[in-house]
């Protein structure tokens, strides 16, 4: 491998296809609350047979290398990406993981888990300064702070049971054999 500059085929239907789903992903990831170019970038490294470079994934998409750069970033830190090393180019390469149940895990405990267990806490802190203070409250007052622990209690269940099944789903996906290299996808 010469020159690792990938270019996406000038074949119509790859093309479309290449497009597609980068705007698909760039969709799916603003869906998500991640950003568009992040899906994007996501799409680019993982429909390119070759490592792609910061200059690659510019020119691919469009948009500026601060860009690139950042979004990158993250999604390396989220274990999206890697950085890969090619031989005689001193250029940053990357990679897209290609194992979908890691990169759920990765997901998943990074940032859903955090999500819900510091909603879990505010709701447990403020539970607390609620019986804290009932016995300054009048009867009217008190009512309504009840009914607020009630409400409280019934999130804190919600939030419980997700924390359960985003355990449950990161401990599953752990337990997954390695993404394997598929040649043929048959879609139904």
């Amino acid at each position: 491998m010469s020159d690792p500059t990938f270019e996406v085929s000038t074949h119509p239907t790859l093309q479309a296809t290449n497009t597609s789903v980068l705007e698909g992903l760039g969709q799916l990831a603003s869906y998500f609350g991640f950003s568009k170019v992040m899906g994007q970038l996501y799409g680019a490294l993982l429909l390119s047979p070759q490592p792609l470079s910061l200059d690659d994934l510019m020119a691919q998409l469009g948009i500026s290398k601060a860009s690139v750069s950042t979004n990158l970033r993250t999604l390396e830190r989220m274990g999206i990406v890697r950085e890969v090393w090619v031989k005689d180019d001193r250029r940053k390469y990357y990679r897209a993981e290609s194992d979908f149940w890691r990169i759920l895990t990765n997901v998943l405990a990074s940032r859903e888990l955090r999500d819900v267990n510091q909603a879990l806490q505010v709701l447990r802190d403020n539970a607390a300064k609620l019986e804290t203070a009932l016995p300054d409250m009048d009867d009217d007052e008190r009512a309504l702070a009840e009914f607020y622990a009630g409400r409280l209690q019934q999130l804190h269940d919600f939030f419980g049971l997700a924390r359960l099944l985003l355990t449950t789903i990161i401990e599953q996906a752990k337990q997954q054999p390695e993404a394997r290299d598929i040649h043929r996808v048959d879609f139904e």
